[in-house]
């Protein structure tokens, strides 16, 4: 079946966006179970990252369009196909083509000090975009689904509590109760403040912005001297800046955290920002309810390949870590409250 889909979209590519491969090549890192990734070369040499999008929606091809017409830094732009389109359809999903443009990630690192300078860049960069009434009209408003993520939330959190007989068969149910149980307080804290910190955010909102959505170092790839690329916009949103800055101020990968130094170089290459810390701790707040939910999900999928939901356990024990999302989000929130 891999060697069908990968001939197909040879053909497709070739067919769509006239361009003729050699080699395709399936890159599996990456968070995102919707999609599927190669690194394709064509038979003149030129390297381009190949996507099938599932999840998300078109959008994000839109704004990367537009961002690197507009002069952004680190932004690569997807190859038009013949007829002018960003992308074809294929088996229900959106296939675009872009430059493939550095082996790599910042989470492989090293990132120099003018890495982590230039990421601050690129963001105050995209923030700077003036919103088109296209952009207006494509993109999200950050954040919006929270409702669906916090009944999502207390939906599995029920699950984990009152477990029915099929889920008590899978590997990691007992566990991943314990888990839970082991941060209850937390949850049911995070899932009120939301609420209740979300009327607050309709009734003075800041400025909606561009916003990537997901700018962690998974979605950074490294160049010489110091040069960034933010890749992976499927989740492009209209936001306060807060949406994008709370990767980097709040911390959201707890097997790469971001220190003190780090920060201070980011914030150098991002410049003057008027940061809001209530609407920080909701947007982290908002991230960890959806990661907590969301791994915990896959971890219990009955269908998911072993080695896939281990590595979601993995990810649901890092967020609920001393480092991971869960805590730092309940830190923010406990700060607001000191502040009030």
């Amino acid at each position: 079946m891999s060697e069908d889909i990968t001939r197909q979209v040879a053909e497709q590519v070739h067919a769509g966006f006239g361009l003729r491969l050699s080699t395709l090549e399936r890159v599996t890192h990456g968070a995102d179970q919707r999609a599927r990734l190669w690194l394709a070369s064509s038979v003149d040499g030129s390297r381009y990252a190949v996507k099938l999008s599932g999840g998300g929606t078109p959008a994000g091809l839109v704004v990367t369009a537009y961002l690197a017409n507009q002069g952004v830094p680190g932004i690569a732009a997807p190859m038009p196909t013949r007829d002018g389109r960003l992308s074809v359809e294929h088996d229900g999903h959106r296939l675009s083509v872009v430059p493939w443009v550095s082996d790599q990630r910042a989470l492989d690192g090293p990132m120099t000090d003018a890495h982590w300078r230039a990421y601050g860049e690129v963001l105050a960069a995209v923030h700077a975009v003036p919103v088109t009434d296209e952009v207006r009209r494509l993109l999200p408003a950050g954040g919006a689904a929270y409702p669906s993520i916090v009944a999502g939330t207390r939906a599995v959190a029920e699950r984990l509590r009152d477990p029915d007989p099929d889920d008590l068969a899978l590997p990691l149910a007992a566990e991943l109760a314990g888990v839970w149980s082991g941060v209850a307080d937390q949850v049911v804290t995070l899932t009120r403040e939301v609420e209740r910190l979300a009327v607050d955010q309709r009734a003075r909102s800041g400025p909606g912005v561009v916003c990537h959505g997901d700018p962690h170092l998974g979605n950074l790839l490294l160049g010489p001297d110091g040069q960034v690329w933010l890749i992976d916009w499927d989740d492009a949103v209209l936001a306060p800046p807060e949406c994008d800055l709370m990767f980097v101020l709040g911390g959201v990968l707890a097997f790469a955290p971001i220190s003190a130094r780090q920060q201070k170089a980011v914030l150098a290459g991002y410049g003057s920002a008027d940061i809001d810390p209530a609407r920080l701790a909701w947007f982290l707040a908002v991230r960890a309810l959806d990661d907590l939910s969301d791994w915990t999900r896959q971890a219990l999928a009955p269908d998911a390949e072993t080695a896939d939901r281990d590595r979601a356990a993995r990810i649901v024990r890092g967020l609920v870590s001393p480092v991971g999302l869960v805590t730092l989000a309940d830190a923010a929130l406990r700060d607001l409250d000191r502040r009030r």
